[in-house]
């Protein structure tokens, strides 16, 4: 297994312990479809396997998916066979297990139909948002899989077009002020201007603004854009973890840790074509 190793931002690493560590996957697009281009779809529960068996060794607190957990497997059978096949191999990592909402999860089957085989911290969810907290950390999960007309995705996948509703948006506001210290926000699509223009939510500013006023937002780590990526907007790190389906198994796999330090600093370890930062 390969360990990146790279610094993105250059900056010294921190000392001591983290407050939190989480293990963390996104895009792995499972299904039951022959490669295209880069895409190998049924790689993806192998590399997730290795996954799971590296954070079973280092024990982070909980681990995470950024969604696009499954694909569109030539229908609404097959994909949920798929979609119960992947949660399976994800349910062998030895401690709590948490999904963020893609768009490819509701490409063919429902919203309720994803949440009812995807529990969140043992519990099933009736909707994509939500929050926890370890180690006096507040995580916030967004659901972004929302048209301009805030009408959720169901049996579609409309991409270009993510928004978080006003409703989301004010229960975000109020998560943030009750929050501690540090927290740290989990969605699918990207928020930061750095974004290919088709990955980025359409309201991403207004996002931006709600997270930049609290003062808390240590980490915005996300999915969605294949290749990855990374940038500090007014302070807050934002990473896009490289997506998980693209290449052959084993080699092109990828997975993180990231971490919170006291100092409310965020780090991220990653293994395989996963992007370090420190």
């Amino acid at each position: 297994m390969l360990f990146t190793g790279v610094r993105l931002y250059g900056e010294e690493a921190p000392k001591g312990r983290p407050l939190v560590r989480f293990g963390m996957v996104t895009d792995l697009h499972y299904a039951a479809l022959k490669p295209l281009g880069h895409r190998h779809y049924g790689d993806s529960v192998r590399k997730l396997d290795e996954a799971v068996d590296l954070f079973n060794v280092r024990k982070p607190d909980f681990a995470i998916e950024l969604g696009d957990f499954k694909d569109n497997s030539n229908g609404h059978d097959e994909t949920i066979k798929r979609l119960e096949e992947v949660e399976k191999a994800f349910a062998r990592f030895n401690g709590p297990r948490y999904h963020v909402v893609g768009n490819h999860d509701c490409d063919c089957i429902t919203p309720a139909e994803f949440l009812a085989r995807t529990p969140n911290g043992g519990k099933v969810m009736d909707k994509g948002w939500y929050s926890f907290a370890y180690g006096g950390v507040s995580f916030i999960v967004l659901d972004g899989c929302f048209t301009g007309k805030m009408k959720h995705y169901s049996r579609s996948n409309p991409w270009t077009d993510a928004n978080i509703p006003p409703e989301q948006l004010a229960w975000l506001e109020r998560e943030l002020a009750s929050a501690g210290k540090h927290a740290v926000v989990f969605v699918h699509q990207r928020l930061d201007p750095a974004s290919e223009k088709h990955h980025l939510m359409k309201n991403a500013e207004a996002v931006r603004k709600v997270l930049e006023a609290s003062g808390k937002v240590r980490a915005v780590v996300t999915g969605h854009q294949h290749n990855g990526g990374h940038s500090k907007v007014n302070g807050i790190p934002y990473y896009t973890l490289r997506a998980m389906v693209e290449g052959p198994a084993p080699a092109s796999s990828s997975y993180a840790e990231g971490a919170i330090w006291p100092s409310g600093a965020f780090t991220v370890t990653g293994w395989r074509k996963a992007k370090s930062l420190a």
